[in-house]
């Protein structure tokens, strides 16, 4: 137990800094003191997450079983105080302005539905390792939870930001799989959304049609929508094998590579440090998220169980589609790259979710 979390904790740092270097790289040429202090925020960012992290990994788990309906209410409310309280930034009101610190909601929101959906399908007993789905009818096993979930996904595409919105549907589904939901459920989830998402379409915002329809074709609008993929694929590319080396990537350096400190931090790092460095990258996800997939095969407790396979797989798809935007396979939305991306809300919470997987590798020896 004491070996899995002193390798989660080693691979999640290692990465840290690895973003620490690429968050310099990206912004270090750039004029005004917002810039040059931005990989600082960073450095404390990680500080007060490995705190959390510690913090959690000494925090038993079952007390979010609990709390989790505590969870789900008070979520709600903070995605709901955005739209009064919120700060807007880049045409987003996404942000809870506390004190010097912007928190994002819809980070703790992704947390949020993995916990709320363990808890769910699984049971209360510690020592009974089988789900009850089997006896639930649609109403319990797909309509009820599709609407607890439902209620902060719109509020967080209200936002705008589908990118998460997208994310928590994705994470409600993948659960429902663990969890051993029966193939026609799934076959009419699926019914429901292709009828919805016509219906979906109309109430996109502008720009976010246009990311959907510039994936399909970048060069539609190279130099509006279409740009940021195109310079990303750029930068990726150019990198080589082995990377121009660090500080030395033109892309991030001469800025024509939007965004290259968070969502495409990625490209920014593959320019650098090319293939094979990206290669390495891909590894330590891996072993991460095969750490906590590991941790979730290992205990007997079903809720434990869930809750750790839900919070690889949220790893895992995040890691996914920001690389996958990064390198033009998937439209632009928003998701950032985990311990990379610069955010203090997105690295707060995933090790929030490192602790708690440490602490289920700690607790399944005590049960």
């Amino acid at each position: 137990m004491r070996n899995s979390t002193f390798l989660i904790l080693f691979i999640a740092v290692l990465i840290v800094i690895i973003g620490i270097l690429s968050i310099y790289s990206s912004n270090y040429q750039k004029e005004g003191e917002f810039w040059q202090s931005i990989y600082q925020r960073q450095i404390l960012w990680a500080v007060l997450g490995l705190a959390l992290f510690f913090i959690m990994s000494n925090f038993n788990y079952r007390r979010l079983w609990d709390f989790t309906y505590i969870l789900y209410g008070s979520v709600i409310f903070l995605l709901f105080l955005v739209f009064v309280l919120g700060a807007v930034r880049l045409g987003a009101q996404r942000w809870l302005r506390v004190a010097w610190f912007n928190f994002q909601p819809s980070e703790v929101a992704k947390l949020m539905i993995v916990i709320f959906m363990a808890k769910y399908f699984s049971n209360k007993s510690i020592d009974d390792v089988s789900l009850p789905v089997e006896r639930f009818g649609i109403l319990r096993v797909l309509l009820i939870p599709l609407i607890f979930v439902a209620i902060p996904t719109l509020l967080i595409v209200e936002q705008p930001d589908l990118g998460s919105g997208i994310l928590v549907m994705t994470i409600f589904v993948i659960i429902l799989f663990l969890a051993g939901v029966k193939l026609r459920y799934f076959i009419l989830l699926f019914i429901m959304a292709a009828g919805s998402a016509p219906v979906f379409w109309h109430f996109l915002k502008d720009y976010q049609k246009e990311r959907l329809t510039v994936f399909l074709n970048p060069n539609i609008d190279p130099l509006g929508a279409g740009y940021t993929v195109i310079q990303s694929k750029i930068a990726i590319g150019s990198g080589g094998f082995f990377g121009k080396g660090w500080l030395l990537g033109t892309q991030s350096q001469l800025h024509f590579l939007p965004e290259s400190h968070t969502d495409f931090i990625f490209a920014t790092f593959a320019e650098e440090w090319g293939f094979t460095g990206s290669a390495l990258l891909l590894l330590l996800y891996y072993l991460l998220i095969r750490q906590g997939i590991s941790i979730a095969q290992k205990t007997s407790d079903s809720f434990a169980k869930l809750l750790a396979f839900g919070i690889s797989f949220m790893l895992g798809i995040q890691v996914c589609i920001n690389i996958a935007m990064n390198l033009g396979f998937a439209p632009v939305v928003g998701i950032p790259l985990p311990l990379m991306s610069y955010g203090g809300s997105s690295i707060f919470v995933t090790f929030i979710s490192l602790g708690i997987l440490a602490n289920i590798a700690k607790e399944r020896a005590v049960f």
